[in-house]
């Protein structure tokens, strides 16, 4: 469904599992920075009034996600650490074009976006069906299903609003190099480790 070249070895799951607190943690700030990034496209790209109905919805539900989130980790008695940086998306935002006319910056950004979606959803499948924790596991396969449309939200918008990219042809690149990248992760207690 997501079109990803290489998907999540179930063992991640276990090792997620090894450090709950860190995981909800880096989880917790992946939704406020989702969250962020749809504001951003909203403030950058406001005169499409289609995107900024929908980002704002997605904006919402990534900061309901992230509270979510926070009342998890206080109901277990953890403590929401500091954000961190987050190595995966830092390599795809190099991938981005930087070249090219406004439209195509705007065009990179969705699928940006797209691609961070698309794995994250792969990622709350794979915590939803290996960890061993029943309540964190349902918490996840329903995250899953919230948030599935999500990718296709950004990669419809890139398709719309695009005047001279190829957007089947640049997503194909994306997924491409992703499923490169994502080799070097999934070794560390992180939603894209």
């Amino acid at each position: 469904m997501l079109g990803l070249k290489l998907l999540t070895d179930p063992r991640w799951a276990n090792i997620a599992e090894t450090n709950l607190e860190e995981i909800l943690t880096d989880h917790a700030w992946c939704e406020q920075k989702a969250a962020i990034n749809a504001i951003n496209l909203i403030a950058d790209n406001c005169e499409h009034q289609d995107l900024v109905d929908e980002l704002t919805l997605i904006a919402l539900e990534e900061m309901e996600h992230f509270k979510q989130v926070v009342n998890i980790i206080k109901e277990r008695g953890y403590t929401l650490g500091r954000g961190r940086k987050d190595d995966y998306v830092g390599q795809l935002m190099k991938f981005c074009k930087k070249d090219g006319s406004r439209n195509n910056a705007f065009i990179e950004r969705l699928l940006f976006a797209a691609m961070i979606e698309a794995r994250s959803c792969e990622r709350f499948k794979t915590l939803s069906q290996n960890i061993k924790d029943v309540e964190l596991a349902q918490f996840y396969h329903d995250l899953m299903v919230s948030e599935a449309t999500h990718y296709t939200t950004f990669l419809n918008f890139a398709r719309k609003y695009t005047i001279d990219v190829d957007v089947d042809k640049r997503w194909k690149e994306w997924l491409a190099f992703e499923g490169e990248l994502i080799k070097n992760f999934g070794k560390k207690e992180a939603i894209h480790g």
